[in-house]
């Protein structure tokens, strides 16, 4: 059985920094790409960031330059740093395995809000 655990949303003011975690369980980490998305209400669930297998990363245009995704395989975590935050980043954030560029598992969300 597959899980994925997220921690690390909060409250943050507007430029600050958070780092979301995401362990996972049930697979063999080291083997699949991961993924950070993030959902707004009323909106689809949308990519903001990837890694493979090789450490290969892609990003969503609006977050290029003040996130970054990384895992660290010994411990079956993928982080996502998140710095110069706006008010605009205020969403769930969701860790996901992704198969074939598609995410196939989902952790439960973590909510990310920026004061201005």
């Amino acid at each position: 059985q597959v899980q994925l655990l997220e921690s690390g949303g909060g409250l943050v003011q507007a430029g600050g920094s958070l780092r979301l975690s995401c362990a996972a369980s049930g697979i063999i980490f080291r083997l699949y790409a991961m993924g950070w998305y993030r959902q707004a209400p009323g909106k689809q669930r949308e990519l903001v960031a990837s890694i493979d297998s090789g450490g290969s990363t892609e990003y969503a245009d609006s977050v290029k330059g003040r996130f970054t995704i990384s895992r660290d395989n010994a411990k079956n975590t993928v982080y996502l740093q998140m710095n110069s935050l706006k008010p605009e980043d205020t969403v769930v954030y969701y860790c996901a395995v992704v198969v074939n560029r598609r995410p196939r598992y989902w952790g439960q969300g973590t909510q990310v809000t920026v004061s201005s």
